[in-house]
């Protein structure tokens, strides 16, 4: 399986996570993101691991950036299997008064713009292997009211409708299309500003690559169009 991860910053976040977990599994990953020093870096790395990696450095916001991205996993491994939109971020938290225009855009542009502009650029090498999967990083900001960040829960509610009308659109093409909404992962920055924090309910970056690697998985051939609520019980 060749697997185009997007959003692979740092270690201990999410895209990384999802990458390495589903490389450990055998599957063959590209690594999309901007900073190609950093994500050449996470190759090399997991390469000791025996997985089998590329990076391409890319603006996954815009056409030519996703339109990169998916001919390098198919000019290497020659061909695309399955998608992880897992670029995108918070930005804009705060009373929705304060958020000037330009944050609300950066939120949309991170989280909503590159999960359509990759997801766009990918649908026909998916075609061409005879379908696939796509699999979008929502969050329980979309299911369930969050304060102050009604920047960032319209843009991942965006995510969830997206999901659900690319699901529609591509059923009878063999291509699948779900969402993962997770709570609040333990990842690097979420302990560093909630690590102290006795009430958080934690989902652990194991958790969410289970869930990732089920659906892009045979087992998941009759799941479509679904929002995966990974939260650790926080609805």
């Amino acid at each position: 399986m060749v697997v185009l991860v997007t959003g692979v910053g740092r270690v201990g976040q999410i895209g990384h996570a999802v990458a390495r977990g589903l490389g450990s599994g055998g599957a063959r990953v590209v690594l999309a993101g901007r900073d190609g020093v950093l994500l050449e870096g996470h190759v090399k790395a997991l390469a000791t691991e025996g997985i089998d990696g590329r990076a391409v450095a890319a603006d996954l916001a815009t056409r030519e950036g996703a339109n990169r991205a998916v001919a390098a996993a198919v000019g290497v491994f020659g061909g695309l299997d399955a998608v992880v939109n897992a670029a995108g971020g918070f930005g804009a938290a705060g009373p929705t008064t304060e958020v000037g225009l330009e944050a609300f855009d950066r939120v949309f542009a991170a989280n909503v713009r590159t999960a359509f502009c990759v997801s766009q650029a990918a649908i026909p090498a998916l075609r061409q292997r005879g379908g696939g999967a796509i699999v979008n990083f929502a969050s329980v900001a979309a299911l369930k009211p969050l304060s102050p960040m009604a920047a960032y829960a319209a843009a991942k509610t965006a995510v969830v409708g997206l999901t659900r009308s690319l699901a529609r659109e591509l059923r009878d093409e063999g291509i699948r299309v779900n969402a993962i909404a997770p709570g609040l992962v333990r990842t690097t920055d979420n302990v560093a500003q909630r690590g102290s924090d006795p009430r958080a309910r934690w989902v652990e970056l194991d958790q969410i690559v289970a869930a990732v690697r089920y659906l892009v998985s045979p087992e998941a051939a009759a799941v479509s169009g679904q929002i995966l609520a990974v939260t650790a019980g926080d609805l």
